[in-house]
Order: structure tokens, then sequence, then C-alpha cells
């Protein structure tokens, strides 16, 4: 009888036994099949996250470099501005200064996908099919096939508030109401209109002679002069007068000096050809003329 209760309970125990060990078996497939799936969903996410920064990627913005003459600040930015809803993922980056100061920049190695001067001269400067006479160096930065006159400007007398010298007309330069007038440098294009215009009236000399010259690195520093009334008035385009909201006393006809053409073109050491056209033709369509005519500017036909 003993022997027969010791077998039973030896069988229970086994069979407790082998429970246990079934029962943790079990556990360790389901901890196994759960680490597999959470290594799956892991390498899915991965993998979803790697697309969507591919995705992303292709979208990144492509950034054009606009060099372009001080006197267009007002209005290229507003443009600008206007192109983001036009191109999300193109961003402009402009560079404004003279136009001689940026024809050199760009010689020197400068990155410009655009240029936008406010003279043919500084354009030619670059171009290698300008004359060599203009062109003197051979440079070969401008590609001829995109290169068009943009807008045109004119150059104007402006003074003060309230005009305290009484000047009326570039004929009142040469004479005792003038103290000190400020131009642009003869390196930059409003300062050989300016140039052209006090040599034409035979005074330009005198004034220098007279020490009633002061001078401004380019057209913005000009406007600044007048617009603080540290001289008596200066030569400036009228798009610099109207933004700066200066009174113009005179006019440059085209007899007193040549048509302030402003060229545009797409350099050849450009990344962003493509881009660089799109905005190009951009600068030409209806809402940009209305831009750059409610300043003053007139589209160039």
């Amino acid at each position: 009888m003993k022997e027969t209760c010791a077998m039973v309970l030896s069988a229970v125990m086994a069979m407790s036994l082998a429970g246990c060990g079934g029962s943790k078996a079990a556990e360790s497939t389901a901890a196994a099949t759960q680490t597999q799936a959470e290594s799956s969903e892991t390498t899915a996410k991965k993998e979803t996250e790697s697309e969507t920064s591919q995705e992303a990627a292709a979208e990144e913005k492509t950034e054009l470099i606009v060099f372009a003459a001080a006197s267009m600040t007002e209005t290229m930015t507003k443009i600008a501005e206007m192109y983001k809803e036009v191109k999300p993922i193109v961003e402009i980056v402009y560079t404004f200064d003279s136009s001689g100061t940026l024809k050199t920049q760009i010689e020197e190695g400068a990155d410009c996908d655009i240029f936008i001067s406010a003279a043919q001269k500084q354009m030619n400067q670059l171009d290698i099919s300008a004359a060599p006479s203009v062109n003197t160096d051979g440079l070969n930065f401008v590609d001829g096939d995109t290169r068009f006159n943009l807008v045109e400007n004119k150059v104007v007398l402006a003074v003060p508030d309230g005009n305290p010298a009484g000047i009326e007309s570039y004929e009142d330069l040469g004479t005792d109401k003038l103290e000190l007038i400020c131009l642009g440098n003869d390196d930059v294009p409003v300062g050989a209109y300016s140039e052209e215009i006090l040599t034409g009236l035979g005074i330009l000399k005198k004034l220098e002679a007279d020490s009633k010259i002061t001078y401004g690195s380019n057209v913005k520093e000009v406007t600044t002069q007048v617009k603080e009334a540290s001289v008596d008035c200066g030569i400036i385009y009228a798009t610099d007068a109207f933004s700066a909201g200066l009174t113009v006393v005179d006019e440059a006809d085209k007899d007193q000096c040549k048509q302030v053409i402003y060229p545009a073109a797409v350099l050849k050491i450009t990344k962003n050809k493509e881009e660089a056209l799109a905005f190009l033709d951009y600068l030409t369509t209806d809402d940009c003329g209305e831009v750059f005519e409610s300043v003053g500017f007139s589209m160039v036909k």
C-alpha cells in the first residue's frame, strides 16, 4: 500500500513539473514573438522615417543668389516676397550695392546666379561678347542668351525737406545757391550719369575746384545724405527719391544723359540655371511690372 501511494505521488509531481516546464516554454515563445514584432515595428518605423527624410530633401529650398543694383532694393525685396507664393521651394537671396561693386565681387569669385546692373557698362564688363574697349579684361561671366533689358529709370535732382537752399533746377547748381551737393562715385552708374549732366552744363570742374561736391559709394548713400539734409541736394534716381520721400526739383532728359537701362542676365557660374531663368521670366510679368512702376521704373518692352 505504501509503495502504491509513493508511485502515485511521484507521478503527480512529475506531471506538475512537466506542467511548469510547458508554461515556461509557452512564456518564452510568447516573449520571443513579442520581441520579433517590436523589431519589425522598429524597422518599419525607420524605413518610414527614411522615406520621409528623402521626400523632405527633395523639397529642400533652392537658394538663388541675385546681385542687384542698390536702387532696386525696395522693389526687388517686395518681389521676393511675392515669389514665395509662386515658387515656395526657391529662396531668393539678394546682395544690393553699386553695380561697380557687384561687378568686382563677381569677378573676384563671389557666388551669384543672376546679375541686374543699373547700367550697361558693368554688365558689358562681364560679357565676352561686348566690345574689347569695354570688356578690357576679356571676362566671360554673362550667359548672353539670357541677357535682356529689364527696366528704365530716370536721373533726378532731389532736395531735403523744405528745400533750404532754394535749388530748383540743374542750372542752379552753377550758382551761389549751392554750397554742397552729393554725387555717386564715378564708378557707380548714378555717379557716371551725374558727371555727364554736370559736364554738359559746363560746371563739373568748377564745382570740384570749389570743393562743392561730396560723394557716396552707391545711390543709397547719396539719398541718405540728402534725406538727412547733410547737403543742399543730390543727383539720384527717381525711384530712390520716391522711396525716401524726397522732393524732386528737376529730371534729366535724353539730351542731358543717356538712358538709364537696367540689364539682367543669368551668369555662367550658376548651378541653378533653370530656377534663375524662371525668376527672370517672373520679373517680366504684369505683377512685377506694377511693383516696378509704382516707384518710378518703367518696363522696357
